[in-house]
């Protein structure tokens, strides 16, 4: 095995040379979306400046050319996974959108009322979603496997569902939230005995280690290009033959065609039946080299690299308080999902995003695990072959950092009111966004908190990607006065600026003012995530809708 070397796989990927927040880039959120080598930039470019043209059909040169690369570039990704007949490969925008034309193609054919659907307790939202759509309609069943405490398939379970004989199985064979890796191979053996139809959703498992769908045994398999170092906006979905080619088309237009007239359509076969329209020819060219770029290289040592990773990194972390792993079973990839305790997951990848580390924190598209677990969502650092081990220790660094720097502020006990107001004069009064987000945090901790009996669901916000509770009220003399609270520490920190701009407001001063304004002066809004940008604009929502309803 060739020894690994973190340092040249680096070199080709050009983005890992920028920087963040006046910081080298320690880019850990791979799971989400891989970063794409210079060959990749380059062919897509070059396709572009030298090729583009629209395949098939085309009667000119520069039309047969871009035909050509586009039908290599499929024969190249079905021989990366084993497919001999490369017709059985369509081209999707991704996992998602492969995930949903079986469910509207194969399912809507074949599942009947009655009839039961089994998904994964650990599964993406794209596995459960368009299942639950068809189910809606159809009147179909659907149960969940199980994961055991230890975050593997609880197999007795499985077993014991399977022998309900379930139409069809949705797996996932690596955990976009845990990491875990599944036995997909036994589990499609299982699923197949007991008579189910078997979808795998691999987005997760490509970006670690090769496959050979000849051995899986499954009847779908589904996986996303911007994973595997590829374009964003391509993907594919191998089927067996004889499967698509029963199943009807799922979208009309050009190119799914043989002859139309007004009398009666015939459709194109495979795989151009279920590629309607113009596709993403420079994603799957791009997504090509991606692949010859994985298959110069030794994934062996990627992958022991990998791994290496993410022992060193869970090492590292181990020694901070309040550091805790969520249970991911035997075997996992590069990847892990964590808490802090007494942090909320949101201000810690805030924080660590100002010291120029990129994680991800939330639920991770996987809230029905998350509900299993008792958590609102976790903090997830994922690891790619041109990660270092230094990267992994400036993320343990950044978080007993933070850890070190909540011991210095002032106790919530001996917080005063005087506290408070100096603490928002402090965001007010900060000269540049490091300094601000300090004043944030400690503005956060600060604020007044709710009595927990004031923490009922009728006070929830929805829209907000953090837990809000919002009291509107009016004092004695008809003038705001209200209260609010959230389980982050940066929300609650907006929330006290935004109550301390609208409380003492009469409903209709608080119309004439511009809070969005006044908040883009502090250069806020830049610095949010969308999600938490829409809960902010949620609250303001919120609050205006207040004022109006008593001022009219």
């Amino acid at each position: 095995m060739t020894p690994a070397d973190p340092k040249r796989w680096r070199r080709d990927f050009p983005l890992l040379s920028v920087r963040a927040h006046g910081q080298p880039l320690v880019y850990l959120d791979n799971a989400a979306t891989t970063q794409k080598p210079r060959t990749v930039i380059d062919t897509v470019s070059r396709f572009y400046k030298t090729g583009n043209a629209n395949v098939h059909r085309g009667s000119h040169a520069l039309s047969a050319q871009a035909t050509a690369a586009f039908e290599q570039a499929r024969s190249t990704v079905a021989h990366w996974l084993g497919i001999e007949d490369s017709a059985t490969l369509i081209w999707t925008r991704g996992t998602t959108e492969a995930i949903n034309l079986v469910a509207h193609s194969w399912g809507a054919q074949h599942l009947r009322k009655g009839d039961l659907i089994l998904l994964m307790q650990s599964a993406h939202h794209a596995n459960i979603v368009p299942w639950q759509m068809l189910a809606a309609s159809r009147e179909v069943r659907i149960e969940a496997i199980p994961l055991q405490a230890d975050g593997d398939i609880d197999h007795e379970a499985y077993h014991r569902l399977l022998e309900q004989r379930p139409v069809l199985v949705a797996l996932g064979q690596v955990s976009n939230a845990l990491g875990t890796i599944y036995p997909i191979t036994d589990l499609c053996r299982e699923a197949k005995a007991a008579g189910a139809t078997v979808l795998v959703d691999g987005a997760q498992a490509l970006p670690h280690f090769d496959i050979d769908l000849n051995t899986l045994g499954c009847d779908f398999y589904a996986f996303s290009g911007h994973k595997v170092f590829g374009p964003t906006g391509i993907g594919a979905l191998w089927g067996r033959r004889e499967l698509l080619e029963s199943m009807p088309p799922w979208q009309g237009g050009g190119e799914m065609i043989e002859h139309v007239s007004f009398d009666a359509t015939t459709y194109a076969g495979l795989p151009f039946k279920f590629e309607a329209g113009t596709p993403n020819i420079a994603g799957a060219i791009g997504l090509s080299a991606a692949i010859h770029y994985l298959n110069a290289q030794d994934r062996v040592a990627m992958d022991a690299h990998e791994q290496s990773l993410l022992d060193h990194a869970l090492d590292c972390c181990s020694q901070i308080p309040g550091f805790r792993p969520i249970p991911s079973g035997a075997r996992r990839v590069s990847l892990v999902s964590f808490e802090l305790e007494g942090h909320h997951q949101q201000d810690v990848a805030h924080w660590l995003d100002q010291q120029g580390i990129a994680v991800r924190a939330g639920h991770h598209c996987a809230m029905p695990l998350m509900q299993s677990l008792g958590l609102p969502g976790t903090l997830r650092a994922s690891f790619a072959f041109y990660n270092t081990h230094q990267e992994a220790e400036h993320l343990a660094l950044a978080l007993e950092q933070l850890v070190q720097s909540q011991k210095t502020t002032l106790p919530v006990a001996d917080l005063e009111q005087s506290n408070y107001q100096n603490a928002i004069k402090g965001v007010y009064s900060a000269t540049d966004w490091t300094s601000r987000y300090q004043a944030l945090m400690r503005l956060g901790q600060a604020t007044p908190p709710l009595p927990p009996a004031l923490k009922q669901d009728c006070y929830l916000l929805p829209g907000c990607e953090s837990r809000v509770w919002l009291i509107t009220e009016l004092d004695a003399n008809g003038l705001l006065n209200c209260r609010a609270d959230a389980d982050a520490r940066i929300l609650r920190a907006l929330l006290g600026l935004l109550l301390s701009q609208v409380n003492g407001l009469t409903p209709e001063q608080l119309l004439s003012t511009d809070l969005e304004g006044k908040l883009s002066q502090l250069d806020i809004q830049r610095h949010l995530s969308p999600s938490r940008g829409n809960g902010l604009r949620s609250i303001i929502r919120s609050l205006q809708a207040f004022a109006h309803k008593l001022d009219h």
